[in-house]
């Protein structure tokens, strides 16, 4: 079975309407247990969850620390209110996509919008 290592992912904001370049200003900064071929691994999530910390930044706004959640029915989310069900925001099939250097991932924020982003860095720790 393929070892998980603890990996620093960070994600920008993807180019769009407001951002034709993207942002490197708005994004996230978040701490998880990836595979061999870059996938979130769930068990290894279950036995490391207290450093699976995600920092949300944004412009003008100050950032939120929070942690990365697995939800019933398998879905991944950032939970800036570890206790409750408030600012959640969840990321879109995120157990099926690789966090791999120039891949895209979408987030739904707090308010509904879907965001995408570009993976930047994937460090081990």
């Amino acid at each position: 079975m393929a070892q998980s290592i603890m990996h620093k992912i960070r994600l920008n904001l993807a180019r769009n309407a407001e951002f034709p370049a993207g942002s490197a200003l708005h994004g996230y900064e978040f701490v998880a247990p990836l595979n061999e071929e870059r996938f979130i691994d769930p068990e290894n999530w279950r036995n490391h969850r207290e450093q699976c910390r995600v920092r949300r930044f944004w412009a003008g706004e100050n950032d939120e620390i929070g942690h990365l959640i697995h939800r019933p029915g398998g879905s991944w989310a950032f939970s800036y209110d570890i206790n409750g069900e408030d600012d959640v925001e969840a990321g879109y099939r995120f157990g099926a996509h690789a966090f791999t250097p120039g891949e895209y991932v979408s987030i739904k924020d707090e308010d509904g919008e879907l965001y995408t982003f570009q993976v930047v860095t994937v460090e081990p720790i």
